[in-house]
């Protein structure tokens, strides 16, 4: 299998998975995926793991709300996800969505988390939204600000221990990338 995707530069990959929008059968394994995030890991600043059925809401909430959910499967299993939901709900954030990309700890360092980041970006531009935003849990996190950084994300702050895991404090960082045509002209329908 090969995946490719293209992003403001011509940009490909070739890889041994495939990225493709999530289905119905792939939430019991964005869950387990999630869950080991939320129970080791500072990227979520969720306690408990959700279940199945509240990631299916949660896929069903960025669906409807016109953003892409998609998996990165090889090896006959999800290796990871990525999805961009709404900033915020209010309605002059509209064009400006949040990315959130977690993957199957096998899966780190393979070239997953650039491929699925890079699709979403790809995919919610042709969408026509304008900015997207990540808010990474943890300043340590040097894996998602590292992959962030390298796909057009710019620091633009953070918020100082603003989350307690694992018997310290965390902050949230902030990385911000324009997205097709940005702030450059006025959105369609303003």
């Amino acid at each position: 299998m090969s995946c490719a995707f293209e992003m403001t530069r011509a940009f490909e990959m070739s890889c041994a998975f495939e990225i493709r929008p999530a289905a119905a059968g792939d939430f019991p394994a964005i869950a387990a995926i999630y869950a080991e995030a939320v129970r080791t890991g500072t990227a979520s600043f969720e306690l408990d793991p959700p279940d199945v059925a509240e990631m299916r809401r949660r896929f069903a909430a960025v669906t409807a709300f016109g953003g892409p959910y998609l998996v990165a499967v090889g090896d006959g299993r999800v290796l990871g996800y990525a999805y961009a939901g709404a900033y915020r709900t209010r309605p002059a954030y509209r064009f400006t969505v949040e990315d959130s990309i977690y993957l199957d700890a096998s899966a780190r360092g393979r070239g997953v988390g650039r491929a699925l980041l890079g699709r979403l970006i790809a995919d919610c531009t042709a969408a026509g939204f304008r900015q997207m935003v990540a808010v990474i849990g943890d300043q340590a996190n040097a894996a998602s600000i590292g992959l962030h950084a390298a796909l057009g994300f710019h620091m633009v702050g953070s918020l100082v221990s603003t989350g307690w895991k694992h018997g310290r404090w965390l902050d949230s960082v902030l990385m911000q990338r324009p997205l097709g045509e940005g702030d450059g002209t006025p959105p369609p329908g303003r």
